[in-house]
């Protein structure tokens, strides 16, 4: 598969998954545990929810930067 296409699927991919990931990290943030933490918690916890969607992209990621055979 071609670099345009392995770049193309993966941006469609992508597209579909970051706002379903962001709806989750929402849910999350809004939880009991953590609106009722310590503001320290809490910075750490929106941290970690704002970064997380790298790791399961990262290997599509790395797929579309794959050159041409």
């Amino acid at each position: 598969m071609r670099m345009r296409a392995r770049k193309f699927i993966g941006t469609v991919i992508t597209i579909g998954f970051v706002p379903f990931y962001a709806l989750i990290a929402m849910a999350l943030a809004q939880a009991r545990p953590i609106q009722q933490a310590a503001p320290v918690v809490q910075v750490v916890c929106y941290a970690i929810l704002g970064l997380i969607w790298v790791v399961p992209l990262m290997p599509l990621i790395r797929w579309m930067q794959k050159p041409d055979a």
